[in-house]
């Protein structure tokens, strides 16, 4: 019995030495990780930032007199020109008004005509003494009421007449005219509170998308100056809503001097020529924003780990990662670094998962 239980209680020794001998041999045997040997070339670093489209210029059409409509001189998502006759309001007041008005003037240039006769004869007649002082400048004085009485009438001849003209509202820019709220018979006015109709000048357009204020400061420290920033940085493509990169590439040409502190964000300006009129204001889009880097070395994100706003990698140096800093570019697209200090061409580094590597850990490479 004695024996039995002896053997019984060895076996079981042994069974935990192997297993613990095992466990020790699993833990320091290299694991498999992605590797990447370090390689430099010319990169082309492009972020990509939402966008809202407008046109060159958008105008609201407003009438400055009020009426009825009584003609709608074109269709809905027409290009018009500048110029071109848009509505035409009732005009039947508006040429009694001018007529009034051509009237007054005529009656007060013959009253002006009148005192100008009437001041020269009393001029003659003072000269010889007959009347007195006061009836002379009486009659000056009568001169002077006619002819601010004529100009007054010119005035409002010259208001009828415009007036007039207002009731046939032209466009003031070419451009693609919107949709139209209003029918032939609709009473308008220049208090109204939706325009006639809107002429968005559309043969450039501007895509305005916003870059926060760090973002704002690296491209300027990258290029020197805002000035510079504007001036150097290559064009810009644009991604439409639908997937498709729009034919024509634009160039930034107007950075805002203000933060806006709702957001922390500046906003910046893209000008596209509009080839085939595919872009319409009011739309959305997405710019690309690229950079150039030359000669450098590039790694992806997913090979870095920060620990206190520093990022690091791990480098395979005799067969166990070794971490080390790595100074990156100030910008990047969201999945790479371009390595700027920490690295050189031919290191040999973790690729992927590097935040759950531990310092010292055998690797077997399996290469990328």
């Amino acid at each position: 019995m004695k024996n039995n239980l002896f053997l019984f209680l060895f076996s079981v020794g042994l069974a935990v030495l192997g297993g613990c001998k095992n466990t020790e041999s699993s833990s320091s045997a290299p694991a498999n990780y992605k590797t990447l040997t370090v390689t430099s070339s010319d990169q082309v670093l492009q972020s990509r930032y939402a966008a809202s489209l407008e046109g060159r210029q958008m105008v609201e059409i407003r009438p400055q007199v009020s009426g009825i409509i009584t003609e709608i001189c074109f269709n809905e998502g027409d290009n018009v020109r500048k110029g071109q006759t848009l509505f035409v309001l009732d005009q039947i007041p508006y040429k009694a008004a001018l007529e009034v008005a051509l009237a007054n003037e005529k009656s007060a240039e013959a009253q002006l005509a009148t005192a100008k006769l009437t001041a020269q004869s009393n001029q003659m007649l003072y000269d010889r003494d007959v009347i007195s002082t006061y009836e002379l400048q009486t009659s000056l004085n009568a001169l002077s009421s006619a002819e601010a009485a004529y100009a007054q009438a010119k005035a409002q001849v010259t208001t009828a007449q415009n007036n007039l003209s207002y009731t046939v509202v032209k466009s003031p820019v070419d451009g693609v005219a919107g949709m139209i709220p209003y029918k032939v018979g609709a009473l308008v006015g220049s208090s109204i509170s939706s325009p006639l109709v809107s002429v968005s000048d559309d043969s450039s357009i501007y895509a305005y998308f916003s870059l926060s204020e760090n973002q704002i400061l690296n491209y300027i420290r990258i290029f020197g100056s805002q000035e510079a920033f504007i001036r150097e940085m290559p064009d810009v493509e644009l991604l439409l809503s639908d997937g498709e990169k729009f034919d024509g590439k634009g160039r930034i040409d107007a950075v805002s001097g203000l933060v806006d502190q709702s957001t922390g964000s500046v906003r910046v300006r893209a000008r596209y020529l509009n080839h085939g009129r595919l872009l319409r204001s009011g739309g959305t889009a997405t710019v690309i924003v690229p950079v150039e880097r030359k000669d450098c070395i590039v790694i992806p994100q997913t090979a870095t780990f920060e620990i206190q706003e520093k990022v690091f990698v791990y480098k395979v140096e005799e067969g166990k990662a070794v971490s080390y800093p790595v100074t990156v570019f100030r910008l990047n697209n969201g999945t790479d670094y371009v390595v700027e200090g920490g690295l050189s061409v031919g290191d040999v580094i973790i690729a992927e998962g590097a935040g759950l590597i531990k310092e010292g850990t055998p690797i077997a490479q399996e290469g990328q």
